[in-house]
């Protein structure tokens, strides 16, 4: 099942639309909402942006002014709320969201394709960093994690928990790298370290370098 393609991308666009599916609300209270319930840990929100995304779902007609309000002398506050086919663009891409997988392009993926420019002994070194922080950050968020179940239904901590768990994952996994990279068991170290005591490539690389170029044509 491959994915609808939508008029809008950005996932704050959703978080707008499902929380003026509660009730009608302005931007700035949006923003409020969002924060207070912790969406801020999965979403990228600030104001202004929210702003251009509440244009743009009006724009396309998933969401409308419902009123506008003024207290005291504060500036006015435009209301917006959700129509007919904001709810069905919400039940779509949430459903697209859920059920199919999207190839995504982590930062740390990235890192680990080009890691062959470091040293190995650098390369150890900075896991080790990461490997520290990973836990610190893990802790962190188990504690924060039982608080939250204290009072809330799991349901409104179930992004916590999948936070928790890829970064547990992601701890384990580099901690078996590392592992390997100290040990020396790790496949190719021994041409990876001679590759930048040398600044030669070894000619087996070479080889398959060439040969993968040649089925590509």
């Amino acid at each position: 099942m491959a994915a609808r393609r939508r008029k809008l991308s950005n996932p704050l666009a959703l978080a707008v639309m499902v929380l003026l599916a509660e009730r009608p609300m302005h931007p700035y209270e949006i923003a409020q909402t969002l924060r207070r319930r912790g969406k801020d840990t999965s979403l990228k929100i600030n104001y202004g942006s929210l702003y251009t995304v509440v244009q743009n779902l009006e724009k396309h007609g998933f969401v409308q002014v419902t009123d506008v309000e003024r207290q005291g002398n504060r500036p006015e506050r435009t209301l917006y709320g959700i129509t007919d086919a904001g709810r069905e663009e919400t039940a779509e891409w949430l459903s697209d969201l859920v059920a199919v997988p999207a190839r995504e392009y982590p930062v740390f993926e990235a890192a680990l394709s080009l890691m062959g420019a470091l040293h190995p002994d650098e390369a150890a070194r900075l896991l080790e960093e990461r490997l520290k922080t990973l836990d610190v950050q893990a802790a962190s968020l188990r504690g924060a994690l039982d608080k939250l179940r204290e009072t809330l239904p799991r349901l409104f901590v179930i992004e916590a928990e999948y936070q928790l768990h890829m970064i547990e994952a992601q701890a384990e996994w580099v901690r078996g790298f590392l592992a390997e990279l100290t040990e020396g068991s790790f496949p190719g170290v021994v041409d990876w370290r001679h590759f930048h005591e040398t600044g030669e490539i070894p000619e087996k690389y070479l080889e398959l370098e060439a040969e993968f170029e040649q089925k590509q044509n």
